[in-house]
């Protein structure tokens, strides 16, 4: 049996002939995904060495943490308007192309303001892979979503904690922060190989305009819960990989031993990735899953505040099983939608949107924090966030879709 359903002439028609196209496809869709995040991840760890090294000031050093933020959220929302020009593979295609080249020129760079515009230019790349790929999932996987999805947000899940874990050891075996950030400069070459095959076979793009545009779009609740459940999650998330640490920190412990838990915390991203889509692809209404996950919010943001500092790890893992979200939130374009073109525009606004409302929270939570001298304003915010996301995820969750409005 294909992987994949009877389509239009094209990738999905060759695929449906040949179970080999199909598994390309796949692995076309994991490299990919193992890609999109690690022009993020690996600058945090040496940022300190990038900005000593390029004489970085403190507003670039601000620019650069906050380009992926405005980069997925600007280049997301002109996505499936490339994708109807050029076509889904072929836009990925070039996607990849963009972020490896990106990548690989701020690697060997000493420039600081070509260095951060490299670093846009990857970032646009891996902001077309976020809107993209949930299209190809619904595309070329209609009956299978929860299972592709399941792949998808691991190989996001392994690649985000890779390029983490991976960049500084590789720049003390190098003694170089420029080697470093190179090598993920050829991970993503790699990634381009599947889709050079696969653009071969892929159907151009179509003229005109999609029904599913911006007016249409932001007339929609579902389009404002998906894209606010979105949001909200990304909040959290942001929060917790900028912040956790000095949670930890504060509660007496020492910098290893909080990286180690936030390394935890990042670690368990892969097997909650491995069943959660699974899960509630089988499921038409995902509210019961939405009330569970935030409800682990709640009660690991209580332990972090409250608890004994003795017990943090424990808080850590149940806030990072609330993480589950961001998942569930993926799996939302794909499961409000009934086609590819609806999926496309559902993850392209869902995402834009988001991400302007996930920026704002870990300069928020600073300001808070310096300004009162304590945890409890930004808790107080972060319990504001999940109440929020329970809100909007209760009505993006029942069994709808956005071509019904």
């Amino acid at each position: 049996m294909s992987l994949l359903a009877p389509e239009k002439p094209g990738v999905a028609l060759r695929a449906s002939r040949n179970g080999s196209m199909a598994w390309l496809l796949v692995l076309g869709i994991v490299l990919a995904a193992l890609n999109l995040r690690t022009g993020v991840t690996s600058v945090g760890p040496l940022l300190g060495e990038i900005r000593d090294s390029l004489g970085l000031s403190g507003a670039s050093t601000g620019l650069l943490t906050t380009l992926p933020v405005l980069m997925f959220a600007s280049v997301g929302a002109l996505t499936p308007t490339l994708a109807r020009r050029f076509g889904d593979s072929r836009l990925l295609f070039a996607a990849l192309g963009t972020l490896g080249a990106g990548l690989a020129v701020r690697s060997v760079v000493g420039h600081a303001g070509v260095f951060l515009l490299a670093s846009a230019v990857a970032l646009a790349g891996g902001a077309v892979g976020n809107v993209l790929i949930p299209t190809l999932i619904k595309k070329h996987f209609p009956t299978r979503v929860g299972l592709m999805t399941t792949v998808y947000t691991t190989a996001l899940a392994v690649g985000t904690m890779l390029a983490a874990a991976a960049t500084v050891p590789i720049e003390k075996a190098a003694g170089s922060w420029h080697v470093a950030l190179g090598v993920w400069a050829a991970f993503a070459a790699v990634a381009v190989l599947p889709w050079l095959a696969l653009v071969r076979g892929s159907s151009a793009g179509t003229a005109g305009r999609s029904p599913y545009g911006l007016r249409f779009l932001v007339r929609s609740k579902l389009a404002w819960a998906v894209a606010g459940y979105f949001g909200t999650q990304s909040l959290v998330a942001y929060v917790m990989f900028g912040w956790l640490a000095q949670i930890l920190r504060d509660n007496g412990y020492s910098a290893g031993e909080a990286g180690a838990l936030l390394s935890l915390f990042t670690g368990l991203s892969i097997p909650i990735s491995l069943v959660l889509p699974a899960l509630t692809a089988r499921m038409r209404d995902q509210r019961p899953v939405v009330a569970a996950l935030v409800a682990l919010y709640v009660i690991g943001f209580a332990g972090l505040q409250f608890a004994p500092a003795s017990t943090m790890a424990v808080w850590v893992v149940v806030v990072a099983l609330g993480m589950g979200s961001f998942p569930l939130a993926l799996m939302m374009f794909a499961l409000r939608t009934r086609t590819a073109p609806a999926t496309a525009a559902l993850s392209a606004f869902g995402q834009s949107v988001g991400y302007l409302i996930a920026g704002v929270g870990p300069l928020l939570v600073g300001v808070l924090y310096e300004s009162t001298g304590g945890w409890t304003a930004p808790f107080v915010l972060l319990y504001a966030t999940v109440a929020a996301q329970l809100l909007f995820g209760l009505y993006a969750a029942r069994g709808r879709y956005l071509e019904d409005a």
